[in-house]
């Protein structure tokens, strides 16, 4: 009798064992890349520390990419085939086929800080202007920033690429860049550093596409299902982050390798005032950055925002009542 109980127990825990093996192997394992430190990455961060992606199917691994072009380099390539980034239209116009099938800002929230000594805008002429590299959101915040003054990057301002966040505001403290953008995120550190903010490039009124969730249109072809898996988990993660305040400063400490209070109260507070629930890409900011690309790329004159983009997954969700359920999931606090 007890042989008897000892074997159904032991067939009880293979059988679980296997049921456990069979759901993991139904997992698509897949690597989401982001390029920067900053909350415009949050949602990807969350969805993967949170279990987001995996109720949709998928193992994400999130794999930091040094700056908007390495990021969009390796998007092109196709790996990772899933990249938070807003540098879609540059690709695009190069030829490769790539997409932007949800995005989360319409202008860039930086500011402009500058090294002690440099107290107008003005003063920037002749000056080194540090950028995360080339393609990215600083770069682009840059032209903004240069039109605005009426002054030719590499003519009257030198544009310097210098790393991420920490890395540049030491290069500001040590001299080798006179001024750079810091998002609302990362101010504090630039604040604590004894630098001085000048401007907010979101006031200057110029509405952008910046990071957003993008892949390749044959990825989405041939693998549509992990895509909207995807594109589930991006936006659950950002209703998740919007209902669980301490739970997503969490990740965010641990990403952003930063546990400062006050911090990570400026971190959340930017993310709730600038990330939309419906990340809907912007055709009015793509435009604006066919324009900017033009004297550079003159194909940027004749391409159409809409080339840039992909719009069926955000609008199956709503069909099926997808934000409805993430707002009755999460509601507002």
């Amino acid at each position: 009798m007890v042989n008897c109980l000892e074997r159904i127990v032991l067939l009880v825990f293979c059988l679980l064992a296997l049921t456990a093996s069979a759901a993991a192997q139904e997992l698509k394992r897949i690597r989401i890349g982001y390029p920067s430190l900053s909350t415009t990455q949050g949602h990807i961060w969350v969805g993967q520390e949170q279990g987001l992606f995996r109720k949709y199917g998928l193992d994400v691994e999130p794999i930091l990419l040094r700056g908007g072009q390495l990021a969009t380099q390796a998007l092109a390539t196709g790996d990772p085939p899933l990249v938070n980034i807003g540098t879609v239209v540059q690709a695009g116009l190069q030829g490769y086929n790539l997409a932007l099938i949800a995005a989360v800002q319409t202008k860039y929230d930086f500011i402009v800080f500058v090294r002690p000594g440099i107290t107008k805008l003005e003063q920037l002429k002749g000056k080194r202007l540090g950028i995360t590299g080339f393609g990215s959101a600083t770069h682009f915040a840059s032209s903004i920033l240069l039109n605005h003054l009426n002054l030719e990057p590499n003519k009257d301002v030198a544009l310097i690429p210098s790393g991420l966040d920490p890395e540049r505001v030491a290069s500001l403290v040590a001299g080798r860049i006179d001024a750079s953008f810091f998002n609302s995120s990362a101010a504090p550190l630039a604040r604590k550093a004894g630098l001085t903010e000048l401007l907010q490039i979101g006031d200057l009124g110029v509405e952008v596409q910046g990071n957003g969730l993008a892949t390749s249109r044959s990825f989405i072809q041939s693998n549509r299902e992990i895509v909207k898996g995807a594109v589930k988990g991006y936006v659950e993660a950002i209703h998740f982050i919007y209902g669980n305040k301490r739970e997503a400063q969490k990740v965010f400490a641990k990403y952003m390798r930063n546990n400062d209070p006050e911090f990570l109260e400026n971190a959340y507070q930017h993310y709730i005032k600038t990330i939309p629930k419906k990340p809907y890409p912007t055709l009015k900011g793509i435009q604006f950055l066919l324009d900017m690309l033009a004297p550079q790329m003159p194909q940027a004159k004749s391409a159409k925002p809409e080339q840039f983009v992909d719009f069926s997954f955000l609008q199956e969700l709503e069909k099926e009542g997808f934000f409805s359920e993430m707002a009755k999931r999460y509601p507002s606090k």
